[in-house]
C-alpha cells in the first residue's frame, strides 16, 4: 500500500508476533511532537506531553492492551491505527490510500 504512494519504510515488525504492551508502547510515543489516531473515519490528534501517559494509551492500545496497528513513525509524529482520511493526508496520491 505505501509503496503505491512512493514511500519507503526502512523497518517493519508484524504486530502479531512481536506485540508492545502500555508500558513499552509509551516509552516509544512519550517524546512524540505528534501521535494521531485513526479510527475508521475519525482522526484525533494529541500532543503526548500535554495529554499525559493515560489518556495516550487510552487511544493508541487496542482491546487486547498492545499497540494498534498500523502504526507509522514519520520523523516526530506517530500515525497510529487506521483511517482513510488520515492516510490520505499524509500520503496523498490522488486522494486514494
Amino acid at each position: 500500500m505505501l509503496e503505491e504512494v512512493g514511500v519507503t519504510v526502512d523497518t517493519t515488525v508484524d504486530a502479531r508476533k512481536e506485540t508492545m504492551r502500555a508500558e513499552d508502547a509509551w516509552q516509544l510515543v512519550q517524546h512524540a511532537g505528534e501521535i494521531v489516531v485513526g479510527k475508521g473515519k475519525k482522526v484525533l490528534r494529541l500532543q503526548p506531553q500535554q495529554a499525559g501517559k493515560e489518556a495516550v494509551l487510552a487511544e493508541v492500545l487496542g482491546r487486547s492492551g498492545t499497540l494498534r496497528a498500523p502504526t507509522l513513525q514519520l520523523g516526530e509524529r506517530f500515525l497510529v491505527g487506521w483511517s482513510e482520511p488520515m492516510y490520505a493526508e499524509y500520503f496523498p496520491q490522488g486522494n486514494k490510500v
